[in-house]
């Protein structure tokens, strides 16, 4: 659905997933993903994906703070993933501090950077300008 752009469907149908678990992280980031391709609503975004991210720091904490948390690994990517957008968001709306600390995070968990959030930041951050490291 979100493929084909029926965001209307899609949203309806996450609504509905949410409403019986509202601890879906894919479901969250998928609703945030809606919120900007069908209306830019980057607060919505900014909500759900946040939403996502903040179940998987706690789940994190709980096992304390473990380092090996790999991406590759299915049920970690759409947290992963929901870190990324978040990160997107949040600079998108002037939340550059914020931004950062998600990518940290992300780094700290996974050093290799598995969804290139440092690197969009830097981009978006950059105007699609090379960086320099000196």
């Amino acid at each position: 659905m979100f493929e084909a752009e029926e965001y209307d469907i899609a949203r309806d149908e996450l609504r509905w997933l949410l409403s019986g678990c509202a601890e879906f992280v894919e479901a969250h980031l998928l609703a945030g993903q809606i919120a900007i391709a069908a209306a830019n609503d980057l607060p919505l975004a900014r909500g759900h994906l946040g939403y996502a991210w903040q179940l998987g720091i706690k789940a994190w904490r709980r096992e304390g703070g473990p380092r090996n948390v790999p991406y590759d690994h299915p049920a970690n990517q759409s947290w992963f993933d929901s870190g990324a957008a978040l990160a997107w968001c949040l600079e998108k709306m002037g939340k550059s501090r914020m931004a950062d600390e998600v990518v940290a995070t992300l780094r700290q968990i996974d050093p290799s950077d598995p969804t290139g959030a440092a690197a969009m930041i830097d981009e978006l951050r950059s105007g699609g300008l090379p960086m320099l490291e000196l």
